[in-house]
């Protein structure tokens, strides 16, 4: 739909090489890391799985700062990330995690699917793909999408779908998830992939366990306690130390060249 939708605005046909792009991203983030988290649920407790998967965004900084060429965190940047993974701990709370049993290679696939995600998202960031964040986004999905169906398909996963024994809130559930998760999340994701720094981007991990605690709140009842309002001031106040350092660094640059070339002018008028 979303690839239909951008080929009708006018973006042009993808090329082999832009399809060769949206398969491997595709794979490392859908299959991989989407595909790898829900798998691993199957055996890993979700407090657990919850903690691991919101290592990503130091994942992120960590291969992009390793690889050559790569970015070096700010100091503003890394206290933010810590801060967040310090937020999103006390969010789960120690007996969601603690004495919990870890199947090892539940384990394993769930560190390997956040490592998936993290060089999926390095690599969208200089992938061939058109400038069509809906054609893109609908080019990962079909490929990521037949990915997924294939590994389904030979592990024999059809067998455990029964479409007739889905209850009406099970197919709401479906819609939003397709809706606001697929649609609208994941364009979003990709798009400022491209727009801002990979730090500002991975922010995402941090606050989408506090957005499903206060819609919990609001849509099913769940108590608030002290503890959980601690973490999401936390965690919002790590969003916006990752966001103003990048923003003080460019300022700090910007300065730095500006006055290098004025004292460059400066010499060649006095000389």
């Amino acid at each position: 739909m979303l690839y239909i939708w951008g080929r009708w605005r006018g973006a042009p046909r993808p090329t082999l090489a832009n399809w060769r792009d949206a398969a491997i991203i595709g794979g490392l983030l859908l299959l991989g890391g989407n595909g790898g988290v829900v798998w691993a649920e199957q055996y890993v407790a979700s407090g657990l799985t919850a903690l691991l998967v919101a290592t990503e965004p130091l994942w992120v900084i960590l291969l992009d700062w390793a690889r050559p060429g790569g970015t070096r965190p700010t100091a503003g940047e890394l206290l933010g990330l810590v801060l967040g993974f310090g937020g999103v701990v006390l969010l789960i709370g120690p007996t969601s995690v603690g004495g919990a049993h870890v199947d090892p290679v539940g384990g394993l696939v769930l560190i390997g699917a956040t490592l998936s995600w993290a060089v999926g998202s390095l690599y969208s960031r200089g992938a061939k793909l058109p400038r069509a964040p809906f054609l893109t986004t609908g080019m990962n999905m079909l490929a990521g999408g037949a990915l997924l169906t294939l590994v389904g398909t030979m592990s024999g996963q059809w067998g455990a779908v029964d479409v007739v024994a889905m209850s009406l809130k099970s197919w709401l559930a479906l819609l939003y998830l397709t809706v606001f998760g697929a649609i609208v999340g994941f364009t979003a994701y990709l798009w400022i992939l491209r727009e801002a720094t990979l730090a500002t981007a991975s922010t995402y991990a941090y606050v989408n366990p506090v957005v499903a605690v206060f819609l919990g709140w609001a849509l099913a009842g769940e108590a608030i306690t002290p503890r959980i309002v601690a973490a999401a001031a936390v965690i919002v106040g790590s969003v916006v130390i990752i966001t103003l350092a990048r923003t003080a660094a460019f300022r700090t640059a910007g300065g730095l060249v500006r006055r290098a070339a004025m004292w460059t002018v400066t010499r060649r008028q006095a000389a």
